[in-house]
């Protein structure tokens, strides 16, 4: 991946071991990038670290009514605005008693485990939060009050409501859990004891306690809780579904070893067990396997096991959302990941379809074929499947004893389009942790946008496009955010759609970012039109978000956006910008870097000299490197001066990015200002040293001649007798921010303001930034 780069200076002087000459301009200058880019990320995102201590936040709710944003830490829930993150928030204090924690210090637990992380966080009502918390590995529960709407600054504990959180919340802070509420009821996976030894499906409410069967392996064996979600049917309440996501051990064929597998299982929201058998058990808990897989030859397909995050893109009506599954594989040779896409149609047909059967656990899966009882094993006692019985305790006990011996399904449920819809491999040991989609309309069709995290602390930012004439899948790598400075796992991602923000959360910290930032993408219509970001479109006068038509500003109907073909030919044709043109000096016999990076990673960057007339490519060679991030010179020659042009080719577009004059100065005439400067002579220096002029006289340069100092500071005004004035604003101003008083430095930031700088932050530094950046948007 490549990184974000500053274009203000386009050439970068490198030193090799031997040289003692030091590049003030292009360090100032520099500096001086990194001054505007980090004005650019404070107007995107936000951070909110808490105390400074680690936050280590477990779960968050997002609460569009309240505006606000709930987390649940280690010790404490947080309350943020959903504005901006880190003004206004609130917090609940709920740590563990001294008592407690010496009691689970006796149990021989770690310190740092002996807290209350709070593991449950889920909106109970209106008014009020579920929360549940590990309590030193003595679960609890509690109400905790938000008000009503327009009732913000309520935010406390019901002390009144404090209730044991066994088999609501786990005992261990690292311990796997899913769960959601709907009408009152609690639905949650975890492991309901201290040992993690039994994992559950169960359902909450203030009468019943339902769950799988405890001790049965062919219900859950050693499962992994990944995620969960009420899904309806149909208009009918009482058949609504609760799905789970989970991973769990499966003894292979051979009965050798065991396999990791991904199921999604099924139980009724209105199942309450059976009357003389399965009481209190779920009637109607199925599952099935979810396949993620690439095609291989021979038939020998690389699988995709290991489900390590689940969104599901919930549509208007709520019953047909897309599943989208984040998966690693299993091998312990080859590490990658892919993201697989289900529709609900398919997940219903799979259980509506064939029961699995086999004689014992090391023989095949075969599809049963004797007589189903009815009601099918399943469903749920609701008015669609006949309304014969108004509850599941009704049901025949032929039924609960079909249910609890075959709740497999014969068929797994497959991907959309038979494949995955992005592939990656653990490049550089990164690892992908979450996952989170939104859907966005673009003027050729919808689109979905990932945001996948890592656990380095990047988000990506992808859309895939599906060609059906092909039958092949195109990533298309929008941005890479750096989110936090530290490198940590992402734990959490929350899209605010409404907003149009994105909510991260991990060890260090929560950050708001906004979804897309258009005018990163420059000031042309064909890098608008090749970035291919759905939330942007070409208006006439800049890269903007793109609105459909109904609420699209009536005075820039000029909307040029192709997402699915980025064809900047034929719509950008005749409005092309003049390419940026660059001076850059270097000192001979040094390294020297022609920045020129493309703003797409699907482009081809090509380089000409252009010296009068004649223009040539230049071929690389063992003192010239083509590098990604430009033109790399190891060792300047006086010949090598003259106009350098960085094209790129993409999509059929050919477009002119810089023009840059290289000038190459001799490097003792460099050396003797500097000298002569340090030994106060450099007044002198500067006005017979001139680039027309030969060597000036003194003796070889030292070190310590660099060292800024007394009889220094004015050192690189000589030095700019060489290059001229261009950049002397910039150069006075960071050297009088570095080197002067504090005095002196408050009145020399008020005298300079940045130039190029606008009231959001963005500048000319932006939109000359590679098209996939790797942005730091933590401060």
């Amino acid at each position: 991946m490549l990184r974000k780069k500053s274009q203000i200076s386009q050439g970068r002087v490198l030193f090799s071991p031997n040289s003692i000459f030091v590049s003030s301009v292009a360090i100032i200058i520099l500096m001086f990038s990194m001054f505007l880019t980090e004005l650019w990320q404070l107007n995107r995102s936000w951070v909110f670290q808490g105390h400074g201590a680690s936050l280590q936040p477990q779960t968050m709710v997002l609460d569009e009514s309240h505006e606000r944003l709930y987390v649940g830490a280690k010790n404490t829930l947080f309350s943020l605005s959903l504005d901006q993150l880190n003004m206004d928030q609130r917090e609940i204090q709920w740590a563990s008693t001294e008592s407690q924690i010496e009691e689970c210090l006796m149990k021989g637990r770690e310190k740092s485990e002996c807290a209350n992380y709070i593991k449950i966080l889920q909106k109970y009502n209106q008014t009020h939060l579920l929360v549940c918390g590990t309590g030193a590995f003595n679960p609890i529960c509690a109400l905790a009050r938000v008000g009503n709407t327009g009732q913000g600054r309520q935010f406390s504990l019901e002390g009144h409501s404090i209730m044991s959180g066994r088999g609501r919340c786990p005992y261990d802070p690292n311990s796997p859990c899913t769960s959601t509420l709907s009408r009152g009821e609690l639905y949650i996976g975890l492991y309901t004891d201290y040992w993690e030894n039994d994992g559950a499906l169960c359902r909450l409410n203030n009468q019943t306690y339902t769950r799988t069967e405890r001790d049965d392996r062919q219900q859950l064996n050693d499962p992994k809780f990944v995620g969960s979600a009420v899904i309806p049917d149909n208009d009918d309440r009482d058949d609504d579904k609760v799905y789970f996501f989970f991973t769990e051990l499966e003894v292979d064929a051979e009965g050798v070893k065991k396999a990791v597998y991904t199921h999604v299982g099924r139980v009724c929201a209105n199942d309450q067990g059976g009357q003389r058998m399965l009481v209190n058990r779920w009637s109607s808990f199925l599952k099935t396997r979810l396949i993620c897989s690439v095609a291989g030859p021979n038939g020998m397909d690389t699988h995709f096991d290991n489900l390590e995050d689940v969104f599901v893109l919930k549509n208007k009506d709520g019953k047909n959302p897309e599943i989208f599954g984040l998966f690693s594989t299993t091998s312990a040779v080859f590490k990658g990941y892919a993201v697989c896409v289900y529709h609900m149609e398919d997940i219903r047909a799979v259980f509506n379809g064939p029961f699995a059967y086999r004689e014992r656990p090391e023989h095949h899966w075969t599809p049963y074929e004797d007589r189903v009882p009815y009601p099918r094993p399943g469903s749920c006692a609701s008015k669609v499947n006949g309304g014969g019985f108004s509850s599941s305790k009704d049901f025949p006990d032929e039924v609960l004893r079909f249910v609890r011996s075959h709740p497999m399904m014969y068929r797994p449920v497959l991907p959309q389009h038979r494949r995955p819809i992005l592939l990656q491999t653990e490049q550089g040991g990164r690892k992908l942790t979450q996952i989170a989609v939104d859907r966005v309309q673009a003027q050729d069709g919808h689109y979905h946008v990932l945001y996948i995290g890592t656990d380095d602390s990047v988000v990506l930012k992808v859309i895939t496009i599906y060609n059906k004439d092909t039958d092949t899948m195109e990533e298309v790598l929008l941005e890479e955010l750096q989110v936090f400075k530290t490198p940590t796992p992402i734990r959490e991602i929350i899209i605010s759609s409404k907003r149009q923000q994105l909510y991260v959360g991990s060890e260090v910290g929560v950050a708001q970012v906004r979804l897309y930032q258009c005018d990163l993408y420059g000031s042309e219509c064909a890098d608008c039109c090749l970035a291919r970001d759905p939330y942007c479109a070409w208006d006439g006068l800049t890269c903007s978000r793109y609105y459909t038509a109904g609420v699209y500003n009536k005075s820039r109907r000029f909307r040029r956006q192709d997402v699915r073909h980025g064809n900047a030919v034929q719509l950008c044709n005749g409005l092309q910008i003049d390419a940026e043109e660059r001076l850059v000096y270097s000192v001979e016999s040094n390294s020297t870097l022609l920045e020129c990076v493309p703003r797409s990673l699907q482009a081809r960057v090509l380089w000409f000299l252009q010296k009068g007339e004649e223009k040539l490519e230049v071929q690389g060679d063992e003192r010239v490197i083509m590098t990604s991030h430009g033109l790399l010179f190891l060792r300047v020659r006086n010949s090598d001066a003259g106009v350098y042009v960085c094209q790129t080719v993409e999509h059929g577009y050919v477009h002119t990015l810089l023009r840059i004059s290289l000038h190459v100065l001799r490097g003792e005439r460099v050396e003797s200002v500097i000298h002569s400067a340090n030994d106060g002579e450099g007044q002198k220096a500067a006005a017979t040293c001139h680039p027309s002029m030969g060597r000036l006289p003194g003796p070889s340069i030292s070190p310590r001649a660099l060292v800024p100092g007394p009889k220094s500071r004015l050192w690189y005004k000589d030095f700019l007798q060489l290059i001229g004035y261009r950049e002397a604003q910039k150069v006075e101003e960071y050297c009088e921010r570095v080197w002067c008083s504090n005095k002196k430095r408050k009145k020399t930031k008020r005298k300079y303001a940045p130039a190029g700088v606008e009231k959001r932050g963005r500048s000319r530094a932006d939109e000359n930034t590679h098209r996939v950046p790797r942005h730091t948007l933590d401060t």
